[in-house]
Order: C-alpha cells, then structure tokens, then sequence
C-alpha cells in the first residue's frame, strides 16, 4: 500500500512521514509531497512528489498509484477551502482509495475562527464520494512556544481565554495518530476527535511554562479589548489581532476542553504531558 503525505516539509507532515516508517511501513512505500520537495528531510527510502496546493496541475501526477492521501489541512487561513478541493478532486481523478484529513477539533460545532474551513473540507470530502477518515485535531502544545520564550524575559504570559481550559497533545502524537489510521483502511468513513489526556487552564501552563523556564511565571488575565488592544500594540494588524483574541474567546467558551482519550487509545501510549511538550519547544 502507497501513502502519500502531503505538506512533507511542515511541522505535522514530516511527523506523519517519520511515524508511518517508524510504524512498520516500508520506505519505498511512502511518498512525502511537498511544494518543495528538495527541502524533505525522511527516513531513507522514502520517496518524494512535488505537491503545491496552489498548482492543480502538480497534484494528479504525483497521486497516480496512490492508495491513501493523508491531507495535512493547509497553513494560511482563508486559502484552505479552495487548495483542500484541489487535492480532494486530484484524488479522485487520480483513483486514490482513501483521504485521512487533518480536520479541527469539534467539526462544526466548534465556536473557533478556524473550524469554518475545515467544516468545508469535510463537507467537500463526503461529497467527493472518495471514502476518507477525518482525524479532528486539538490544540498542538507547540502553539505555546511563543509564550515560553516571552515568559523566559517577562515571567509573564498574557492573554483573554479566562477560565477555559486545553487539552493540548504534541505534534507528535497527533502525527502518529495519522500514521495508524493510514496504515489501516478499517478506519475508512470514521471521524476521530483527538485530545490530549489532560485539559489545563492557563494558570496551569504558566506553572508549566515556568519550570521549563526556571522562574515563576503568571498568567495576565484581559478582557478580549485589551487582548486586542496588547496585540495590535505588538504589531499585529487589527484583523490578524482580532483573530487571535477569538481563538482565546473560543477556548473561553470550551472548545478545546475534554476528557476524551481517543488520541491515546488510538496511538497506544498517553500523549505527551505539558510540560514535556513545552520543553521540546524551547
């Protein structure tokens, strides 16, 4: 079976690449795609596809004789829609057996800025006919290095998700996740939602943060103005600020709170514990 990952050379889809070999999939067996498929670093073995989301034209050819496409969502905000179809229809012109797609936690029932285009892309894989597995990811630990390397000069992290809690897991959790379910066709038409063990508040990632940094560190609770507000004086613009103060209004209102432990059970382990992921980071 010939799985193909695409966005190769990203933080997930070099992982997704790492822990299928690590799996037990022969190299020879895994194509890692990529907009610039020279910059791949694999296992030896594997081999590599240019894959731009951008160019259609790239995708049809580098998915002939493929089995499973894992889509790894896209990075810009806006665009997804529209390179996920591209990749969805490639693949169906180019008869791939089956999508694992990198989807948001929640589906559409989560309140984030982010999850409207992933509600597309699922929607457009279930009209595509083309049997898929949609893994809703969580919140990568990874999202927080910028605040262990701003709390290491100010003991502070700052921010408006007020009591809301996180159940954050390590890329590498969420990209073994991807490589079991793409090793295993019995996956096909399943939506997973995937967490981390253990939901955190705020108060307790400025606990973490301040271990790995060796100091104590705070939490700054704003209003979402203030947010705002902080951000722009930062140097964002008004809608990247805007944006980011309706991820903390999401995480507020619940959206990455749960105990459910489909993650582990899926990758046979506990995922990783904050603390440790934080300090991978830095």
């Amino acid at each position: 079976m010939t799985i193909l990952v695409t966005g190769s050379t990203g933080h997930l889809g070099r992982l997704v690449v790492e822990r299928l070999v690590a799996r037990g999939a022969a190299p020879a067996d895994v194509v890692a795609g990529a907009r610039s498929p020279e910059r791949v670093q694999a296992p030896e073995g594997v081999r590599t596809a240019h894959v731009d989301y951008d160019r259609p034209e790239t995708l049809e050819p580098a998915f002939a004789g493929v089995d499973t496409v894992v889509l790894v969502s896209g990075s810009e905000p806006g665009r997804r829609t529209p390179q996920h179809r591209a990749v969805i229809d490639a693949a169906v012109a180019a008869g791939v057996g089956r999508i694992v797609y990198t989807s948001i936690f929640g589906g559409d029932g989560s309140p984030l800025p982010l999850a409207p285009e992933h509600v597309e892309t699922e929607a457009a894989l279930r009209a595509s006919g083309i049997p898929a597995t949609i893994l809703r990811n969580g919140w990568y630990t990874e999202n927080y290095a910028a605040d262990v390397a701003r709390a290491r000069e100010t003991g502070e992290i700052a921010g408006s998700a007020g009591d809301g809690r996180v159940a954050s897991a390590s890329r590498v959790d969420f990209a073994d996740a991807a490589a079991v379910v793409a090793l295993d066709d019995a996956h096909a038409g399943r939506t997973y939602e995937l967490a981390g063990d253990v939901a955190w508040s705020y108060d307790d990632l400025a606990a973490a943060i301040g271990e790995v940094v060796g100091r104590e560190v705070r939490f700054v609770r704003l209003t979402t103005d203030e947010h705002v507000a902080a951000l722009q004086g930062a140097g964002l613009d008004a809608g990247t600020a805007g944006f980011v103060a309706a991820l903390d209004g999401g995480i507020s209102a619940g959206a990455l709170d749960t105990s459910d432990r489909t993650l582990s059970r899926l990758i046979g382990r506990p995922t990783t514990p904050l603390v440790d992921g934080l300090r991978a980071t830095a």
